[in-house]
């Protein structure tokens, strides 16, 4: 095993289109960048419409590319990839095969798509640059359950599908919100026959607890007071967990990865259930945590020596930007942070590099063909990106200092 071992990760890859004409000096540097890496890392945010076809099961944000976005993603230098996140159902089971299909076709080590629940439930190996590396990629939704990997049981085939860490939104209330949501509920006549409906097409009906109400699909929970929160899926994340000790058993350097809507109003916020995920993914043996999710770049936190990477933002994100929920400039800015290991997979430093989406100057463009390539930020840009994050980050007791163009993170 060599004694240092370069992982870089990066926001999330919303591609769309085959970037590898482009020719800006700035893109070249960011690929330069990522092919001197051991293995640079980023979440396939998306579907392939292959062999296998596929139907939209979405509206607007509907997201199917043509194979060609992984020969960029590949020629960028990228070798790893998470497939678990919400676009990646998006042609449904036939274009779940088609991108496994694909993926598989360009030796990628990716993890998070299966073609049933035991496929999926597995962490994903290879050993890359002398080190034996592996990938364990959840999703939190939400997402409807059909979208999920199921095994087949009896007259019901398998289904392939997304690797789940199953997350209910649970809303919390005063003791007199609450009373007059139970007694709305009882006077629409809502009942267990409601509840299994609810659950539909295949969750067995919600047992729910006393201090908490369930109406469609939302839960409320009797609270001291107002806020919202999730309740995680307990089978769900055993069942990743043990994928994780399992990887980190056999010697691998395991990314756990985990991709998630369930963000905070103020995006720059990290909700407390997310930090408990993470912890519990490295107690469990991973050498890192990295999530996507909040389109903005996150603190990064350091837990028993190891990375927490809360969100990392975007990296490539081919969506139409007249939408004023993309306008913020901290939506088009991130960083690749590259981690170096040692020998025993111990985190040695960070390196943190700035990128802003097409540069600064089409920082506030609303022109797609302006914003298709990450660049490597400069200047007063790497200075405000870089000061945002170490702000952040300082609030979890990391230090990130600053030289030039760069930030460093030494353990």
């Amino acid at each position: 095993m060599n004694d240092r071992f370069t992982l870089a990760v990066t926001g999330q890859s919303l591609i769309k289109q085959d970037m590898r004409p482009l020719s800006d000096p700035a893109f070249l540097q960011v690929q330069s960048l990522l092919q001197g890496m051991d293995l640079a890392f980023t979440n396939f945010e998306g579907t392939i419409m292959g062999k296998h076809g596929g139907w939209p099961l979405k509206g607007s944000f509907f997201g199917a590319s043509d194979a060609a976005v992984l020969d960029t993603l590949r020629f960028m230098g990228f070798q790893g990839l998470s497939l678990s996140n919400n676009h990646a159902f998006d042609l449904g089971p036939s274009g779940v095969l088609s991108t496994l299909e694909e993926v598989e076709k360009r030796g990628f080590l990716h993890a998070g798509l299966g073609r049933d629940l035991t496929d999926v439930s597995k962490a994903s190996t290879a050993t890359i640059g002398g080190r034996r590396v592996a990938i364990v990629a959840m999703d939190g939704g939400p997402g409807p359950d059909f979208m999920y990997a199921a095994n087949a049981e009896q007259n019901r085939p398998a289904r392939p599908g997304v690797n789940r860490l199953g997350l209910s939104q649970v809303i919390e209330v005063d003791p007199s919100a609450f009373a007059q949501l139970e007694a709305i509920r009882n006077k629409v006549g809502y009942t267990a026959i409601d509840l299994a409906n609810d659950s539909q097409p295949d969750d067995a009906p919600r047992l729910v607890p006393r201090h908490e109400l369930a109406i469609s699909r939302a839960v409320f929970k009797c609270s001291e007071k107002f806020g919202r929160g999730v309740k995680i899926n307990e089978a769900d994340l055993q069942r990743n967990l043990s994928a994780i000790t399992t990887a980190a058993a056999y010697g691998s350097l395991v990314i756990a990865y985990l991709h998630h809507h369930h963000w905070a109003s103020n995006w720059h916020e990290v909700p407390d259930w997310v930090s408990g995920v993470a912890r519990q993914c490295i107690d469990a043996g991973a050498a890192m945590f990295v999530s996507h999710g909040a389109p903005v770049l996150q603190p990064i936190d350091i837990y028993r020596g190891r990375p927490i990477f809360y969100s990392l933002g975007n990296f490539i994100f081919h969506v139409r930007s007249e939408n004023s929920t993309w306008t913020a400039p901290e939506v088009w800015e991130s960083v690749i942070g590259q981690c170096s290991f040692g020998a025993n997979n111990e985190l040695v430093e960070i390196t943190l590099h700035p990128i802003i989406i097409g540069g600064a100057e089409a920082l506030y463009s609303k022109v797609l063909e302006q914003r298709l390539a990450p660049h490597l930020a400069t200047g007063k840009s790497a200075e405000r990106i870089l000061h945002r994050l170490s702000e952040h980050s300082a609030r979890l007791g990391v230090e990130i200092s600053i030289t030039g163009d760069i930030g460093t993170l030494r353990v």
